[in-house]
């Protein structure tokens, strides 16, 4: 779906249940996005029916799964999403421990960017943040998104940073 200099971006399928299973019970993953209850090879296939797969048949875009392009390893993911109580699209991303610090993230998160720019035409992003998570805070600043406000999710959540790109026009 997208390509970069050193990343491919895809559609997650049901075959990546091993990847994401590993990737959601990361100590990182549990502790700055939160327990998704994936335990199983069943439930990961369960995560990608119910989560982005549905949102790519709903919406035409969702989470993607991250590869490089060279050897096909897969790193982690990247892409948008819509949540009820937000008014666009946020972007998301999370990659496996050995994949940071090489600049993949941000790679990835650029093109993801440019995607709903170009091909989408979305005027607005923003993304959602613990305050205490600052490699992906230094990220987003580095994608040029400025902190707005802070945002729970749901009435029992935390509270969150959210961060937004400038409109278009």
């Amino acid at each position: 779906m997208i390509e970069t200099a050193r990343l491919t971006l895809h559609r997650l399928t049901l075959d990546d249940a091993a990847f994401i299973l590993a990737l959601v019970n990361e100590p990182a993953w549990l502790q700055y996005i939160g327990d998704r209850g994936v335990r199983t090879i069943d439930d990961a296939r369960n995560y990608i029916r119910n989560g982005p797969m549905a949102m790519y048949e709903r919406l035409g875009y969702g989470l993607w799964l991250v590869r490089h392009r060279v050897d096909g390893i897969a790193m982690g993911l990247c892409g948008l999403l819509k949540r009820d109580s937000l008014d666009a699209p946020d972007i998301g991303f999370a990659f496996k421990p050995a994949f940071w610090g090489h600049g993949y993230a941000r790679e990835a998160a650029a093109a993801t960017l440019e995607y709903a720019r170009t091909v989408l035409g979305v005027q607005r992003v923003l993304a959602v943040v613990l305050p205490g998570n600052s490699r992906s805070i230094n990220l987003l600043e580095r994608l040029q998104l400025s902190q707005d406000s802070r945002v729970r999710l749901a009435d029992d959540a935390e509270e969150l940073l959210l961060f937004s790109t400038r409109p278009i026009g």
